[in-house]
């Protein structure tokens, strides 16, 4: 006779697409006899995408190997089997239509703050009470969430160092500690007969193959921990390499934390214990860490930021419209500016879905403070191209590099892209790799190549205006009309520290 109090449950997969721990999977193989897993397709989401998206191939990718890793675990564990259910539609009618058939009385998943997300739980949540069946949520995503850091007055911090200083205050084993799975395994059940939901085709769910596999970009569990390892092996090393995008200095595991293949605690854990022993690279990684906790519980607890300024008063900037803001705007995203680190930073988002972290600071600073466009635009295009898109992390990215968001850049510090171009990429390997026209430049000229002497040009076989454009505007003169386009705005004053 079992202790359980359930008799079956069941678990929704949604950003924690692995086995281990699996806080969701955790609870539900603790509280029932039988379990099973299921992902969903939205179809409100998918709709919304282009149909040839990276994003969706490698979920569908890690879902293959999920539905072996829980069937591997199932089995090791004692277990007769499993296989991961997958469904394609509305959630709402998906998860309850096999919440019933499967006899469950509880469905478990993990928490997502956000808007459209906590909207479609709520819908889900009713339509399963409407049936008897609760929905159990738990936070997975992030080390701490919503309210759990918050300041002396039990208020929200909206400056970074407060809250980074609070949460390494509060952090701790427990609070890092691995949810358990493996072992209670054997609880993960077979489908009973007539639900066999396997993992559909990407033309089944109306899309057609990326460039993905051809980046050879890991999925799945096992992909993720193989990446997280050799990240380790080189951690020590961050705070000085990850400024340079032509050195293998970032994580490159903003998609596995993104979707869930990664444990957020696993990573936290070894970058804190690193910290403790002195590693200055683990520090800062786990900065960088900290700073996507911050995001989200901005995101949760001033949701207006989604489509607004942080700070109300700068939704007040008059931004450039019309055709030729139209035609810059479609020169940055097709990297044609005549800058060419911003150039070759779109050239690497749009080939490969990645872009290095400075230089999406270098290039949204460029969009809002050179070419004067609304942030929100820059941030839409980030939001579709990104493999690593989360709502959270690119609203309070943006926000802050158009001095619009909580402890943002101040208005008046505008990145100089050719004065970043030397610093970052002083060799111009970047450059050379993603802008091939300008390969034959000296390094002294790749940088800003309207400068180079017309010897010079020839001698590279570049002809500006034909094989890379001139710059679309002129650093000074943007400078200039971005320093009058924020003085225009009365600013209230900076946020408090709390």
């Amino acid at each position: 006779m079992s202790d359980k109090p359930l008799a079956a449950a069941l678990v929704w997969l949604r950003r924690d697409l692995r086995v281990r721990d699996n806080t969701a999977l955790h609870h539900a193989l603790r509280s029932a006899q039988r379990v099973w897993c299921t992902f969903v397709f939205d179809r409100t989401l998918l709709d919304a995408l282009p149909r040839v998206d990276r994003r969706v191939e490698f979920i569908r990718d890690t879902l293959v190997t999920l539905d072996r890793d829980l069937d591997r675990a199932a089995r090791q564990a004692g277990g007769a089997g499993t296989r991961l259910l997958v469904g394609h539609g509305e959630p709402a009618r998906q998860i309850v239509s096999l919440a019933q058939r499967l006899a469950v009385q509880a469905v478990y998943a993990s928490h997502d703050d956000d808007p459209y997300a906590l909207q479609r739980d709520a819908q889900v949540r009713g339509a399963l009470a409407a049936h008897g069946i609760a929905l159990h949520t738990s936070k997975d995503h992030v080390v701490f969430e919503r309210d759990e850091v918050l300041s002396a007055a039990r208020t929200p911090y909206s400056v970074f160092t407060p809250y980074k200083t609070a949460w390494l205050r509060q952090v701790d084993a427990s609070a890092l500690a691995e949810r358990s799975v493996v072992e209670l395994a054997a609880a993960l059940a077979p489908p009973p007969d007539g639900i066999a939901l396997g993992v559909p085709t990407l033309q089944a769910i109306g899309f057609e193959p990326s460039n993905l596999h051809a980046l050879r970009l890991p999925s799945g569990e096992s992909g993720a921990q193989h990446m997280w390892d050799e990240f380790v092996e080189r951690i020590d090393d961050y705070a000085r390499a990850r400024d340079y995008p032509a050195v293998k200095g970032p994580s490159y595991l903003g998609v596995h934390l993104r979707f869930g293949t990664l444990s957020v605690r696993q990573a936290a854990r070894d970058a804190w214990q690193r910290t403790q022993g002195g590693s200055t690279g683990a520090q800062t990684w786990l900065s960088e860490l900290i700073w996507r906790e911050f995001f989200h519980q901005i995101l949760h607890h001033h949701p207006h930021v989604v489509g607004h300024a942080f700070r109300p008063e700068f939704d007040a900037l008059r931004w450039d419209h019309g055709k030729l803001a139209d035609a810059h705007f479609a020169a940055w995203c097709g990297g044609r500016t005549g800058y060419p680190l911003v150039d070759a930073a779109m050239h690497q988002l749009n080939q490969t879905g990645y872009m290095h972290n400075r230089l999406r600071m270098v290039c949204a600073s460029f969009l809002c403070k050179h070419l004067g466009i609304d942030w929100r635009r820059g941030e839409a295009y980030f939001a579709e191209k990104l493999n690593d898109f989360e709502l959270a992390s690119n609203n309070g990215g943006w926000q802050w590099a158009a001095s619009t968001g909580c402890d943002a850049q101040p208005y008046f510090r505008i990145f100089n892209p050719v004065t970043q171009s030397e610093r970052f990429d002083p060799r111009g390997v970047f450059i050379r790799r993603y802008v091939p026209a300008l390969a034959q430049l000296p390094d002294a000229l790749i940088h800003a190549p309207w400068r180079a002497r017309p010897l010079d040009l020839a001698g590279a076989h570049v002809t500006l205006g034909r094989d890379y454009p001139m710059p679309v505007v002129e650093h000074a003169a943007a400078r200039a009309a971005t320093l009058a386009r924020y003085g225009a705005v009365k600013v209230r004053g900076v946020p408090s520290a709390r």
